[in-house]
């Protein structure tokens, strides 16, 4: 996969197939859009070109929304889009002189004659330029005007649920980290750069990562304790993770700390990926720390059963 930072850099070739739009998370519905878009341009001996955005539109356009966290950094969407077997990546810098171009403008000025877009690969609900004011119906009108076919994608759905970044955002926000694999077809991660803490896990016999250095746009999950999937340097482990105040022991900094399965490393200043498979409790104040002792022993017994 190409990976081109601006229009300017991206060499049109004519007959190129094309979709567009945010793909945070790329999620199950956004790999069926990406599945015609190769198919579509494999049938038409073309090429597969898919325009993100970074930043976020909502972010650039909605500022004052402090809250709007997202499922992936643009690192991660840029190797989640590199094992779909997509042929190029724009990355289009989204500015609030950009989001003032007029529907007709970007069909016409950019996706046609910058990129040589013969085929619009987009989902049904796709909505774009000034004021969001082109749609599906838009584009099939223009396609009447302009040299431009497209290709209309359903809404997916998985249990009759449909797919889309918002609703596994609300999952995520509420611990349902198991539901959210469902819709994104892949546990949900979280990565982090190893750093020092106070070693209160060795204490108790099951010493902790603390996970920082996280991206400030990333979407972290309700405060708990987790059944996760960790990737190192030297492989995949199971383990257990708490989100919270740590209220037994402290209760005064927010912390993200791993436990690793049997695991002695050194892995300080290391960066640590978590796989979120399921959530296990809330975080909750024991009376000591011998109480808190004993319930992380039945919490690595029911991560460990989760982990089969």
């Amino acid at each position: 996969m190409e990976v081109f930072h601006s229009l300017e850099s991206f060499l049109e070739c004519k007959g190129n197939v094309v979709t567009l739009g945010a793909f945070d998370g790329v999620h199950l519905g956004h790999r069926k859009i990406i599945e015609r878009l190769i198919s579509q341009a494999k049938e038409l001996d073309s090429q597969s070109t898919l325009i993100t955005f970074h930043p976020h539109p909502r972010m650039v356009l909605y500022p004052e929304n402090k809250s709007l966290k997202l499922l992936t950094t643009i690192q991660e969407r840029i190797n989640l889009l590199d094992r779909t077997g997509i042929d190029n990546l724009i990355l289009l810098p989204f500015t609030l002189e950009f989001s003032k171009i007029s529907a007709e403008k970007f069909i016409r000025d950019f996706l046609i004659e910058k990129i040589g877009a013969e085929v619009l690969v987009i989902g049904h609900d796709h909505r774009f330029g000034k004021n969001r004011e082109g749609d599906i119906d838009t584009l099939k009108q223009l396609s009447k005007v302009y040299p431009l076919r497209i290709e209309e994608i359903p809404p997916q759905e998985v249990d009759e649920i449909a797919i889309s970044s918002t609703k596994i955002r609300n999952y995520i926000q509420h611990g349902e980290v198991k539901a959210a694999k469902g819709l994104l077809g892949r546990n949900y991660t979280l990565t982090g750069k190893v750093i020092e803490g106070k070693k209160l896990g060795n204490q108790l016999g099951f010493p902790t990562a603390n996970l920082g250095e996280i991206d400030p746009c990333k979407l972290i999950p309700k405060d708990g304790v987790y059944a996760i999937k960790v990737y190192t340097s030297v492989g995949e482990f199971g383990g257990m993770m708490n989100i919270g105040f740590r209220p037994t022991v402290d209760g005064i900094i927010h912390a993200i700390e791993v436990h690793i399965f049997n695991f002695d490393r050194d892995i300080y200043g290391q960066p640590l990926t978590i796989g979120f498979v399921d959530r296990i409790r809330d975080e909750h104040k024991f009376a000591n720390r011998d109480a808190l002792k004993s319930q992380l022993h039945s919490d690595k017994a029911t991560a460990l059963s989760l982990l089969l």
